[in-house]
């Protein structure tokens, strides 16, 4: 049980078939989190089983469907939320970021999920990163400022300080993970609790880890942050290749939402 409080979980499915799917909600079912950030969503039969079982015991599911191949990201709430059109002010590939408002009673709460485009060597892939970090960076800079904000997702970028350091990564991806801290007034919550911790989300074939995940809030948050870690578990079960970031606040959560079991609603029927 996780100590009281609202809390979040961010994590990269991985756009999971109907098999994996079933076996990620009978995890996520199970979690204690009050809100859900699920990146690297499609408009698949997975993902599509995961929004209708969460929508159908009751959860409030902000599922910005992306386009023919295109990624996106996928926001549920067990509490009272409100939509908001995060991903219409970026433009660009909107189904990468969906965000809802949390009426809560210190006052609201905007909660951002972001899964920014991977790229490789490529030119066009690296062009289109580009824009997508630049677009989001300035649709940041008035969602951050018109209230608190938590931003959570697979930023498919790292610290500058990332220990090891990777020559692969260029400036303006260290650039959007400073503008962060820095123009938008973001903290790193998990740096906040562990500033010299070497913790990883993903680890490639060769055994190189890299921290992708993260989660950042405004800054009048910070002292409000009780715990934020990573969890292996599901990547050591293959539920994804992606580690989970849980985070914590001593701060009260909107108004719970009256949910049943999501797994239970997904069970196929049977004949008996």
């Amino acid at each position: 049980m996780n100590p009281p409080g609202l809390s979040l979980l961010t994590f990269n499915i991985g756009n999971p078939s109907p098999e994996r799917a079933q076996r990620q909600l009978a995890w996520l079912a199970r979690r204690d989190e009050h809100v859900l950030v699920l990146t690297e969503t499609k408009a698949s039969a997975g993902c599509q089983l995961l929004a209708g079982a969460f929508t159908a015991a009751g959860y409030h599911v902000t599922y910005p469907e992306p386009g023919p191949g295109e990624y996106g990201t996928m926001i549920i709430s067990r509490i009272a939320a409100v939509p908001d059109g995060f991903g219409d002010q970026i433009g660009y590939l909107p189904s990468r970021a969906a965000a809802v408002i949390l009426p809560a009673p210190g006052g609201p709460l905007r909660v951002i999920g972001l899964y920014v485009p991977s790229r490789d060597a490529s030119g066009e892939k690296t062009e289109r990163k580009r824009k997508w970090l630049a677009a989001c960076d300035a649709a940041l800079a008035s969602a951050t400022a018109a209230m608190s904000a938590i931003v959570a997702g697979d930023l498919n970028i790292l610290e500058p300080g990332h220990q090891p350091r990777y020559p692969f990564f260029a400036p303006f991806e260290y650039d959007f993970y400073q503008a962060l801290a820095g123009t938008h007034a973001l903290t790193d919550a998990f740096r906040h609790l562990h500033p010299d911790e070497a913790e990883y989300s993903w680890v490639g074939r060769t055994g190189d880890g890299y921290r992708y995940d993260h989660a950042f809030c405004s800054r009048p948050l910070c002292d409000l942050i009780t715990d934020c870690r990573y969890l292996h578990q599901p990547r050591h079960d293959k539920l994804s290749d992606h580690s989970a970031l849980t985070i914590h606040f001593s701060l009260a959560p909107p108004e719970a939402l009256p949910v049943s079991d999501p797994a239970a609603t997904a069970e196929p029927a049977t004949l008996f």
